[in-house]
């Protein structure tokens, strides 16, 4: 009976040290969001700045797989030139993934 007292004792730590563990892993979750959130917004600034430095005689490869060079640029949609048959395809900006090869670069 003595032991058994004991345990029950021992068992119960009080209000804090219940709470310590929640408190941990509330903190561990608020952190992960954090630097998720950052590195979404960091990936997602990277992008926009990409699509608004595009220009005309850049080649392109689209989220869809489609590689072409871009013939004109609008506001939202660019459009691309993706064969020697001058094949012509007009995108959203936000369709693009990234940048093959620069106007610049493919001039030297």
């Amino acid at each position: 009976m003595n032991a058994l007292f004991f345990f029950t004792e021992s068992g119960s730590t009080g209000g804090l040290g219940s709470l310590l563990p929640m408190i941990l892993i509330v903190v561990v979750m608020v952190a992960m969001l954090f630097f998720t959130g950052r590195s979404n917004k960091k990936q997602e600034r990277e992008a926009q700045n990409m699509r608004d430095s595009l220009s005309v005689g850049d080649e392109i490869t689209t989220i869809g797989g489609i590689i072409g060079k871009v013939v004109s640029i609008k506001e939202e949609t660019l459009v691309l030139e993706t064969s020697h048959d001058r094949t012509r395809i007009r995108i959203l900006k936000t369709a693009v993934s990234r940048v093959d090869v620069k106007a610049e670069d493919a001039q030297d």
